[in-house]
């Protein structure tokens, strides 16, 4: 068992790694004369354009603020960590805060040195700098933190969904360029992943536990 933790701790590790060596590389190709807004930014706001107003913009504005605000950034983590603690994962909850901690502290350090300006005509509340998206972000690590906490393939289908929702919601309202909402999966993502190495022994052994009791609970 210590070997495939190991194996694991390693896959998280250099994925994390390239992805935000990769979230880094997108946002410092933004500072290059002229590439700011890309080509697929602009194609990206061409589509959007044309994409009719009623159920996309209340979406969009829903996802702005279940993805933001005190909503994203206090009350769903505690929910979360509530019912991991409950669930006797402390590893899991512990795991769980710092990765959204330390996703949020990257993000607004990406966004004050990269200094990216928004797109115009934004249609919602935002504060200052573009690259990456803090709310595709902080998505991405939650999602990702949870997958990693409970990998069921049901979870990780809804995570993906719940990222792309994300990232389409903050370009309809303007908030992001295209690029902005990649930079934040891609950080968000590598965030947990890197986070996660840390807490590998601790969570591998809840999940151990987890399967132990639910096969217990089947013999009985």
């Amino acid at each position: 068992m210590s070997a495939r933790r190991d194996r694991i701790s390693r896959t998280w590790l250099w994925w994390g790694v390239g992805l935000l060596a990769a979230g880094i590389a997108l946002g410092a190709g933004l500072l290059l004369p002229g590439a700011d807004p890309t080509v697929v930014d602009l194609w990206w706001d061409g589509v959007l354009a044309d994409t009719p107003d009623g159920v996309a913009l209340w979406a969009s504005l829903f996802m702005d603020a279940a993805g933001g605000g005190r909503i994203a950034t206090l009350w769903l983590p505690l929910a979360v960590v509530a019912v991991l603690l409950a669930a006797r994962r402390p590893w899991g909850a512990g795991y769980f805060v710092v990765a959204s901690l330390a996703s949020a502290g990257v993000v607004q350090i990406l966004k004050h040195v990269l200094g990216r300006a928004r797109p115009e005509d934004i249609l919602v509340t935002v504060d200052v700098g573009s690259f990456p998206s803090g709310h595709v972000a902080n998505a991405a690590t939650l999602a990702l933190a949870l997958w990693i906490i409970l990998p069921r393939r049901w979870l990780g289908a809804l995570a993906a969904c719940w990222v792309s929702l994300m990232a389409f919601s903050r370009t309809y309202v303007s908030a992001h360029w295209l690029t902005d909402t990649i930079g934040g999966a891609l950080i968000g993502a590598a965030v947990a992943l890197l986070i996660a190495v840390a807490f590998a022994r601790g969570l591998t052994v809840e999940r151990r536990a987890g399967r132990g009791g639910r096969g217990g609970a089947a013999r009985r």
